[in-house]
């Protein structure tokens, strides 16, 4: 986990309602009626976030429509963000790309099955490792899905970074026109990001999270329904911040 993750996570639910729930705690004996809303008002927002059919709709709020094929006939290339490592896995000598990444490439690889055309893979170790994301990202294009990579970049650290260097080395290679292959929630944020870099971007969005259709079990809590609640808030935070920054 990165710093900025990890500062992400002091700051979003849950640690940030459980925080006023605690501060809630501590004010009753002083100023009961503040107390009563800070405790009441964060467990019944943490509630509200941990329901599937809250978390998906909030999901959706970011999710563009997936890209038809016949789009990409004008692309020069595909370009793959990573999406994480995984630093523990003893099965995969060590290290090996996260879920988030492995679904991305399974895309990407079709993609490119269907097009012929170049891949190009980015991603660094912002938390260091042996191995940068773009080459494992690589290797599991090239020996489990027999994709070919033309570029792997492995010095990037932010999604920011993915967009400059992708841009550096692909208008250095007479590529302007790309298709971009990442998580549906993240497309909006680096697609606006390899814009500013200077690329023309068709959006190839995958691993979809909020589009299922409704079923009643939607209606219970649950952990996973919060974790995508928090992904989607840390992805609406770091949009701000990325038009802040003009990145």
């Amino acid at each position: 986990m990165t710093f900025n993750y990890a500062l992400s996570d002091l700051v979003l639910p849950p640690t940030s309602l459980i925080a006023l729930s605690l501060l809630g705690l501590v004010l009753l004996r002083r100023w009961r009626a503040l107390g009563i809303v800070l405790i009441g008002g964060s467990q019944f927002v943490l509630l509200v976030l941990s329901l599937p059919v809250v978390a998906m709709a909030l999901a959706r709020s970011l999710e563009p429509p997936p890209v038809q094929v016949a789009a990409l006939k004008d692309v020069q290339a595909i370009v793959i963000l990573g999406g994480g490592r995984n630093r523990g896995a003893p099965e995969w000598g060590g290290e090996t790309v996260k879920t988030y990444t492995l679904q991305r490439l399974r895309y990407g690889a079709r993609l490119a099955r269907e097009t012929g055309l170049p891949v190009y893979v980015t991603g660094g170790k912002p938390d260091g490792g042996e191995y940068a994301e773009g080459t494992l990202m690589k290797n599991v294009l090239e020996r489990e899905f027999h994709v070919p990579v033309r570029w792997a970049e492995v010095a990037s650290e932010t999604t920011a970074e993915n967009a400059r260097f992708a841009a550096r080395d692909l208008k250095a290679a007479g590529i302007a026109r790309v298709a971009l292959v990442t998580d549906a929630m993240h497309m909006p944020r680096s697609r606006r990001a390899l814009e500013r870099a200077g690329l023309q971007v068709i959006a190839c969005p995958t691993a979809y999270a909020g589009q299922r259709p409704f079923r009643p079990w939607q209606l219970v809590p649950g952990i996973a329904a919060l974790h995508l609640s928090n992904s989607v808030l840390r992805e609406w935070v770091s949009r701000g911040l990325y038009a802040l920054r003009g990145e």
